[in-house]
């Protein structure tokens, strides 16, 4: 259970009915593992993001509220297995679930691909992303469910999506950075990121408009979160990571954090564990959570 949430793993419907008016954020485990590039291991994420926010105190200091008070629930992890198309559609089920009633998803990958399950439930205008990839590759290895092609399948397979905006991508293949100078993605790097005159609002027009933010673990530099499938050096800083997070969570209606796997001591689960943690805290003290 993700510390400070009600455990719901295993409670059935009836039970959910009778809680689901006291449900702001539903926590959703989702550990696919099948199409890793490089080091595998996201099938561990989702334990050891709930186990690495174990330390993490109660109370925010920022925006004084306490976690436990925040109605998150957590509903366990949905079991994955080796059809991902039958997986995600299943996943994307039990998002909608939450959706449903009125509460905001925290989906704990799992590979990158899960992303499009939630996204799919939530039906957002903008994709928000941060990754060190661009993964928008139409088929990677010959599979279009790759998590390398996640933000591809997003932008054509769902059809709420008007724009996508990748915050921290350094690497991508040529014809990737080509679908990318398309008017519907925006690209920015992490030099720009680390600009203090640079804005999220400046980046992207947020709104009236719905979102859902998605952190690739990946997208922070490998010295902070070492613990992910494809590293990529010369990355974003935590607190760059924070910060969008912090503005991003009020447009938000749903959020996963993804790509953390079994491979160091924890530094990359607890980077996740901490941001969802500040996307529940900035999202109820905007008052929509």
């Amino acid at each position: 259970m993700f510390p400070g949430a009600t455990d719901e793993r295993g409670a059935g419907d009836a039970a959910r009915d009778d809680d689901s008016a006291d449900a702001n954020f539903v926590v959703v485990g989702a550990p696919l593992d099948v199409s890793t590039t490089f080091q595998p291991g996201t099938r561990f994420g989702p334990r050891r993001i709930r186990t690495f926010a174990e330390p993490f105190d109660d109370y925010d200091s920022r925006t004084h509220q306490h976690f436990s008070d925040l109605g998150v629930v957590d509903r366990g992890d949905v079991h994955a297995w080796d059809d991902v198309s039958a997986y995600l559609e299943y996943l994307a089920g039990t998002v909608r679930d939450a959706v449903w009633e009125e509460a905001i998803p925290l989906v704990l990958g799992g590979e990158h691909t899960v992303s499009l399950a939630g996204v799919r439930a939530v039906e957002p205008e903008v994709f928000v992303c941060l990754d060190a990839h661009l993964d928008l590759y139409d088929a990677y290895d010959g599979n279009p469910l790759s998590h390398a092609a996640v933000t591809r399948r997003i932008l054509e397979d769902v059809d709420s999506v008007e724009e996508v905006v990748i915050f921290g991508a350094r690497t991508g293949s040529e014809l990737e950075w080509e679908r990318a100078d398309a008017d519907d993605v925006t690209v920015v790097s992490p030099e720009t990121v680390a600009e203090p005159s640079v804005a999220v609002s400046d980046v992207v027009d947020l709104e009236g408009r719905d979102a859902y933010l998605s952190v690739d673990i990946d997208a922070a530099d490998p010295a902070y979160a070492p613990g992910t499938g494809t590293t990529e050096p010369f990355g974003l800083e935590p607190r760059e990571m924070r910060g969008i997070v912090r503005a991003v969570a009020p447009h938000a209606s749903g959020f996963d954090v993804v790509e953390v796997n079994d491979r160091d001591d924890g530094q990359a689960a607890a980077l996740g564990g901490k941001l969802l943690r500040e996307f529940v805290f900035t999202k109820a003290a905007d008052g929509d959570g």
